[in-house]
């Protein structure tokens, strides 16, 4: 058995757990900050830039599917990773730790599912596909048979098939987070007093 710092799940799954507790540290410590100073009513308005920032960062998303033709792929997408982290940030310290609205919460807990597995596909599937391949090559170089190749690397394999199914669960988490968001929004707006 490999040792974990060797194996796919060390080398990619801890990273992506380690970015993913970041955020919602981040998160809560900026929160903790706002109410130890008493400004709480900041937050209250992080989820407006917030929002920009996300809906911001799906110009990725249309390059790729070219409905746009602005920009280079490879630089939007690192735009789509920096600007949806810290628009996820902003509307996480929003919600804060008040369990006051059912509709908001929703939309925060489909938008951390949206990050978790934007992270999967970030963390992931890129370099888990190049590095299984580089283990591959290598033992193949060993003289390893087929039989011995396919039981040394099989959690890696099996890791590798699981993460290459991340954009079937991204998507619809996407819609989700976006039609949640936007009730949120409009029953904001409708709802609140602005005061």
């Amino acid at each position: 058995m490999t040792s974990m710092k060797g194996n796919l799940l060390g080398r990619e799954v801890v990273p992506f757990v380690v970015s993913f507790v970041t955020l919602t540290a981040v998160a809560l410590l900026i929160d903790a900050i706002l109410h130890a100073l008493n400004a709480v009513w900041i937050g209250r308005y992080l989820g407006i830039p917030g929002t920009l920032l996300i809906v911001g960062s799906f110009a990725y998303s249309l390059r790729k599917r070219k409905l746009i033709s602005v920009g280079r792929p490879v630089d939007l997408l690192r735009l789509h990773e920096r600007m949806a982290w810290a628009g996820s940030l902003l509307v996480l310290v929003h919600a804060g730790i008040h369990f006051n609205a059912i509709l908001a919460w929703l939309a925060v807990w489909a938008m951390l599912l949206n990050v978790g597995s934007g992270l999967t596909g970030k963390y992931l599937l890129q370099s888990s596909r190049k590095r299984l391949e580089q283990t591959r090559q290598q033992m193949e170089q060993e003289g390893l048979s087929a039989d011995e190749l396919d039981e040394r690397i099989y959690w890696d394999s099996f890791t590798f098939d699981v993460v290459k199914q991340w954009r079937v669960v991204h998507y619809p988490i996407t819609l989700a987070f976006a039609v949640l968001a936007t009730a949120h929004i409009v029953a904001v707006l409708v709802f609140w007093s602005w005061r």
